[in-house]
């Protein structure tokens, strides 16, 4: 796991291991998008970031990361690689990054660092799950070249108390192009 959580970097994006410095910065990101935590199973954009936050560096099986404006130097985000297998499967989710800089390079640039970091670990697979009305997400996600394996009905009850349905998507280590 330690390989993992090493930083990454690909302009515009630095990927670091996320630590106290962080938490500030990226409480004010968060705060920069009110209407995109309805569709998140947590909110870290108001009030409820300090237990969002708690509860995911928590997690022993996720590993958490600031993304970072190399430009800048700003904190932007964030993204996680969750749940590794002994099978070799790796999901990358929980990313959040600010309107300012969604929707272009910088997301690209983010999943392909953490995507290939994934597979010259030995991983096979890496897996995005994505609530089915998050449509931006699920096209960035296809671009990447991963593959609608389903939809998993129900099986996430966010903040809001709404049961979501979450479109699973696979790529394989053979289906990367980079």
């Amino acid at each position: 796991m330690a390989e993992l959580a090493a930083p990454l970097e690909l302009a515009p994006v630095r990927l670091e291991p996320l630590d106290d410095r962080h938490v500030e910065p990226l409480r004010a990101v968060c705060a920069e998008d009110q209407e995109i935590w309805e569709i998140y199973p947590a909110n870290f954009g108001g009030e409820q970031f300090d237990t969002a936050l708690g509860m995911m560096r928590t997690m022993s099986d996720w590993t958490n990361f600031a993304a970072v404006d190399c430009a800048t130097g700003e904190v932007v985000g964030m993204s996680h690689y969750i749940r590794p297998t002994i099978y070799g499967v790796i999901e990358i989710g929980g990313t959040y990054i600010t309107p300012r800089v969604r929707g272009g390079a910088f997301n690209h640039a983010m999943k392909k660092l953490m995507i290939e970091r994934a597979f010259e670990q030995g991983f096979v697979k890496v897996e995005f799950r994505v609530d089915t009305r998050n449509h931006r997400s699920m096209r960035a996600v296809e671009k990447l070249g991963a593959v609608r394996e389903g939809t998993i009905r129900q099986d996430i009850v966010t903040w809001t108390g709404y049961r979501r349905d979450t479109a699973l998507y696979g790529l394989l280590k053979s289906e990367w192009t980079g």
